[in-house]
């Protein structure tokens, strides 16, 4: 038995590499054949606590009933249907996500990236309808805002965009968290600041709460659109559905995509009502954007995490999660700090590979993501427990001590 686990483990990696591009490096060696709840289970028969979730991504965790329900019921009704006519669940999430935020309106698309694309070019429509193009936009340096050749151009790192040159121009990139950066970057060309309010992808760098009020308030006083990417922090991951509510701001446009599905692909732009006058019939589009499966899907979930109380859970035990892991850096001198907010944390090493420390901790069947060389993410599904967090810091303590 143990052998035939090994053989599939091989195939598929031997497949991988002969069929796949190599855009993910050296993956982990698990073939994922199941999850249930906030555990996968792997071909090798083992089981593994999804602390990544997908990477932000799987809200309601694997195997939900609400979600499965969801899902199956509209695949047996239509799963795709073009935007040449109206469908139900595009437009009732639409109404949600309105009731729910800041927006007056919502466009869907597939992903992240095609959010920020679609905020991007919302923007720069903006400007361009009132007969003052103003292309400029100024995001934070290590921002991370997608993969298409515009969100690589957004996003403040070199090496994303290095080796597609040229990039899209018109993006000035300054320091995050900090103020005087934003204003001095700022011209009459000036017409969006795009900010995260965690850098993710950088290793969880929170933004300041004084530093969003101060862009905020700038951006009201020079009449710039504030967009906010929210496609990592959104749906509950920070302890309220959008992070934008603990800064105590609104912005004109955000972005949404990642756990808004619980897995199913979709993204949203959500923008207020003078922002939204940026896009007019036929400026922007897609084919699968809104389709009614991925809409259901996403009903599904804001249904769950309101019935179940889940942003609640997200507040308590994410309190707990990191009480845990302070007396952890307290007693194993090993963890630098604990960044984040919610269910979206970094822990940063004070020494060794935080690689190192992912593997070993799959090893032990836990499931983490490193950045960088010293930073461990972690991104649990909304569902965690006190008692399955507490799990997971037992086996982040052996590996830091260096238990077998």
């Amino acid at each position: 038995m143990e052998e035939n686990k090994d053989i599939k483990l091989q195939q598929i990696t031997g497949y991988d590499e002969a069929y796949y591009m190599p855009v993910f490096g050296k993956r982990v060696p698990l073939v994922v054949d199941h999850g249930k709840g906030v555990y996968l289970y792997g071909t090798d028969g083992k089981k593994y606590m999804d602390m990544i979730g997908g990477i932000a991504v799987n809200t309601l965790g694997h195997d939900n009933g609400r979600l499965v329900r969801a899902i199956s019921s509209q695949a047996r009704k239509v799963i795709h249907c073009c935007n040449y006519y109206y469908n139900e669940p595009q437009t009732m999430l639409a109404k949600k996500l309105v009731e729910m935020s800041f927006a007056d309106k919502v466009f869907f698309a597939n992903s992240g990236a095609e959010a920020n694309e679609g905020a991007i070019k919302l923007a720069r429509g903006y400007w361009s309808k009132k007969g003052t193009p103003k292309p400029k936009i100024i995001t934070a340096k290590m921002s991370f805002h997608g993969r298409t050749l515009a969100t690589i151009a957004a996003t403040g790192q070199e090496k994303f965009r290095a080796p597609f040159a040229p990039v899209m121009p018109g993006f000035e990139y300054v320091p995050f968290n900090d103020f005087e950066a934003i204003k001095n970057a700022t011209d009459a060309q000036t017409g969006a600041i795009m900010l995260e309010l965690i850098q993710g992808e950088s290793g969880v760098h929170p933004a300041d709460f004084d530093y969003i009020q101060s862009v905020r308030k700038f951006c009201t006083q020079n009449k710039i659109l504030l967009i906010i990417d929210e496609v990592q922090t959104g749906v509950g991951r920070t302890g309220t559905f959008f992070a934008y509510e603990q800064f105590g701001i609104q912005p004109d446009i955000l972005t949404l995509a990642k756990g808004l599905a619980g897995g199913v692909p979709i993204g949203a732009v959500l923008a207020n009502q003078s922002a939204a006058t940026g896009f007019g019939p036929g400026d922007h589009g897609s084919t699968f954007g809104g389709n009614p499966l991925a809409c259901a899907a996403a009903l599904a979930v804001l249904e769950e995490i309101e019935s179940k109380n889940l942003l609640s859970n997200v507040q308590n035990v994410s309190a707990y999660l990191q009480k845990k892991l302070q007396s952890v850096s307290k007693k194993t001198k090993k963890i630098a700090e604990v960044r984040g907010k919610g269910f979206l944390l970094g822990i940063e090493l004070e020494s060794g590979s935080a690689s190192d420390v992912k593997m070993k901790l799959f090893e032990k069947g836990f499931l983490v993501s490193s950045i960088g060389s010293n930073v461990i993410r972690i991104a649990p599904p909304l569902i965690l427990t006190r008692f399955q967090a507490i799990k997971f810091i037992s086996a982040l303590q052996d590996v830091l001590e260096g238990k077998e």
